[in-house]
Order: C-alpha cells, then sequence, then structure tokens
C-alpha cells in the first residue's frame, strides 16, 4: 500500500475518532505487526489538532503479552476531549470491549527536562497526584475481540473515554500488590483484581511509558496523566448503568454507562 492510499485509511479512523463514529475494519496490515501499528497510530495521532492530556499504557497483562507473542505493551496518547471527571457518563456502542480499572499518575512537566536514564526512583520526583481511574476501552471500527496487540495499538490505543476519580498527592505507596476490584450493583457484577497484574506493577508501568516518550522525544509543555494498564483485565460490560472501581489505598471512581 503506498503512502497516498495509507493516509486515506489514516484520516477514515481519524474523523471516526473525531465523530465518534464506527468505520469498516482497517486493513489488517496495520495491526498483526506491533511495529507497523505504531507507525500507523503515530501517523493517525499527527492529524488531531485537538490537546493531548496524557498517554496511556496498553497490553500490561504479561500473561496477555506471552498469548499475543509479544515482548513489551505498548503507549498511545489520551487526548483531553477523552477524560471525564468522577461519575460522568460514557455512551458505549456494540463494539465497545469493556471496562478496565487503573492507577493513572499526574506528571510535572518538568520531568521532559530529566536527562537521565529513566528509572523507577528518578521518576518519583515528578509525580504530582495519583488516583484510581477507569477505562472505557473499544474501537472505532467494526471488528470484536483482539487477534494482535496491533489490534488496540493501531486504533489510537483502543481507548474510548478515561473517567479519573479523586486525586490524591502523591506519597510513595507500595502499589505492587493492592486489592482492586470493579461492580457494577444493579446485575451483581463485581471482578477483583491486583495492582500486581499490570506490568509487573504500575511504577513499572509508568517508568515504561515515560521511557518511551523520551525515546520518541514527545514533549509537552504542561502537567499530564500516564494511565498505567488495567488491574482487572477488561471487564465485560454486561448492563447499562453505574461501574464502581475501588482501589486499595487510593480511594474509588465511579461512572455511569448509558
Amino acid at each position: 500500500m503506498n503512502n497516498k492510499n495509507i493516509n486515506l485509511v489514516a484520516n477514515r479512523l481519524v474523523q471516526a475518532f473525531l465523530k465518534n463514529k464506527i468505520i469498516s475494519p482497517i486493513p489488517i496490515q496495520f495491526s498483526k505487526k506491533i511495529t507497523q501499528a505504531h507507525k500507523f497510530r503515530k501517523l493517525c495521532e499527527s492529524k488531531i489538532n485537538k490537546p493531548i492530556i496524557g498517554f496511556k499504557a496498553g497490553g500490561t497483562g504479561i500473561p496477555v503479552l506471552k498469548k499475543l507473542k509479544e515482548k513489551e505493551p505498548f503507549y498511545a496518547s489520551v487526548y483531553k476531549h477523552n477524560v471525564l471527571k468522577n461519575k460522568e457518563s460514557v455512551k458505549i456502542n456494540k463494539y465497545i470491549l469493556g471496562i478496565e480499572l487503573e492507577v493513572c499518575y499526574l506528571i510535572k512537566k518538568e520531568f521532559f527536562q530529566l536527562k537521565k536514564n529513566i528509572t523507577k526512583k528518578n521518576i518519583i520526583k515528578y509525580i504530582s497526584h495519583m488516583a484510581p481511574c477507569i477505562e472505557v476501552v473499544g474501537y472505532r471500527q467494526r471488528k470484536k475481540g483482539i487477534k494482535f496487540l496491533g489490534d488496540l495499538c493501531s486504533d489510537f490505543g483502543a481507548n474510548v473515554k478515561f473517567v479519573i476519580g479523586v486525586k490524591k498527592k502523591f506519597k510513595n505507596i507500595k502499589v505492587d500488590n493492592l486489592k482492586t476490584n470493579i461492580s457494577n450493583n444493579k446485575i451483581n457484577q463485581s471482578v477483583n483484581g491486583n495492582t500486581n497484574t499490570v506490568y509487573i506493577n504500575p511504577i513499572n508501568s509508568l517508568r515504561f511509558v515515560l521511557t518511551k516518550l523520551k525515546k520518541d522525544n514527545i514533549k509537552i509543555n504542561k502537567n499530564f496523566y500516564v494511565f498505567t494498564g488495567s488491574t482487572v483485565g477488561v471487564v465485560p460490560i454486561l448492563s447499562k448503568g453505574f461501574y464502581t472501581g475501588k482501589i486499595e489505598k487510593l480511594g474509588s471512581v465511579k461512572t455511569k454507562i448509558v
């Protein structure tokens, strides 16, 4: 596929992203190999003029990575218009994959001045706040399931909306073994999890994202969020109504699925 055709495909997906519409699936060549999925995602992101509010780690479950025969997660930009406050509503469609519960960090913009190699120790001073958050994941395409990690990566990281709970000033809490739960009491749906399922732990996932940002020479002139990946896997949305996520020591977050 030549550059003109690649741009046409990217433009279709970008318009679907901006207008919240669903299109026919993009060619498999953009998702089968993660390297190509990264290139396609970056091309699509380059066509968006809306403000970036942060970045997400995707595919952070190590068993999932092994199953998909990948060595590491991916990252993607998160745009301001897709980030909501606690208890706000999210409208879904039949191509939504599910709902996730994550730890997110607010990072000081001074991080981009760091010249040293990034370690879990030296990034601590750049964390301003932390919070529980819910991510609703899904495609802008008429397809279901996950065959390749690139399926998620190529489609803007498959993030539909993020809902952020109450932020707390950062304290160096050990986040490698915190109990988590997401539930919909209306239908007695409840799924337990643990922060240790997130690419070893959320701080390690944070380090992964920040390392990729530095490698790709990405900088923004404001504080930004990093969403570190699901602690409960991708939980199917079985009913509309309120979903509540709880992370031990961090608090809770709630969204209404409509």
